[in-house]
């Protein structure tokens, strides 16, 4: 377990694990961990970029002191924090006091486990809520600048080549802006699962278990940054269809 100091950009931190072949052999990046505070963040987002970094690249979120706001200010921030990261677990607490089995062992890279519980966010309904758009006028001027969660879940195998000149592309036009990608993809003539995930400019991928028999083989895709364009990301990743 590594913790970080309380406004650190954790992506540098688990950059590490992927650019490091030694680390790569014997360690695994089991997942990122924020705590949230209730009561103040909601100052942190307007004026700070750490904080809003800090929620996107989280897998798992604690939403701490939840005795000092009330229910429905808790459930609004629970809406923002999941626009800006769809795929984070959030979890409501206080004084930090949570099971341990909730921050160890996430396998973050399991995004089965994930996306069961937002299979509606990869279907593209996933829409902003009307009060956080005029939150967000009152308060900042760089409305795009907004941090976002796209998914994507497309029929068919992938050629790997296009796939790969693809995510090329984005990462050097995007790159900064990108601060997760997941995914789990199905390469033609593959018999097994590809899964990635990927830390701004960092990609760590691998084979995975065998498709089952049963399973549908389909493409599923997760991004989490700024100035996202669903359309645009839709339109490149159908273009790696073989």
């Amino acid at each position: 377990m590594i913790e970080t100091t309380g406004l650190a950009d954790p992506g540098p931190v688990a950059q590490t694990f992927f650019v490091d072949d030694d680390l790569r052999d014997k360690l695994i990046l089991d997942g990122i961990v924020t705590v949230v505070d209730a009561k103040h963040v909601w100052e942190r987002l307007k004026d700070s970029r750490e904080a809003q970094e800090q929620i996107a690249f989280a897998d798992v979120i604690l939403l701490n002191k939840t005795d000092l706001v009330s229910p429905a200010d808790l459930d609004r921030l629970e809406v923002r924090i999941k626009d800006m990261n769809a795929t984070a677990t959030v979890i409501r607490c206080k004084n930090a006091d949570v099971a341990m089995d909730h921050l160890l062992n996430l396998g973050a890279f399991d995004l089965d486990r994930i996306l069961e519980h937002e299979p509606e966010f990869l279907e593209g309904h996933h829409h902003h809520h009307e009060e956080h758009e005029h939150h967000h006028e009152e308060h900042d001027h760089h409305h795009d600048e907004t941090i976002t969660s796209v998914g994507m879940r497309i029929q068919g195998d992938l050629d790997e080549a296009k796939l790969n000149e693809w995510i090329r592309e984005l990462l050097m036009t995007q790159g900064p802006d990108l601060f997760r990608i997941k995914g789990i993809l199905c390469i033609k003539n593959e018999a097994c699962r590809f899964v990635f995930q990927g830390v701004h400019m960092q990609l760590d991928g691998r084979l995975d278990r065998p498709w089952r028999p049963d399973e549908k083989r389909q493409n599923t895709l997760v991004f989490i940054g700024r100035n996202l364009n669903r359309t645009q990301l839709e339109e490149g990743f159908r273009a790696c269809l073989s």
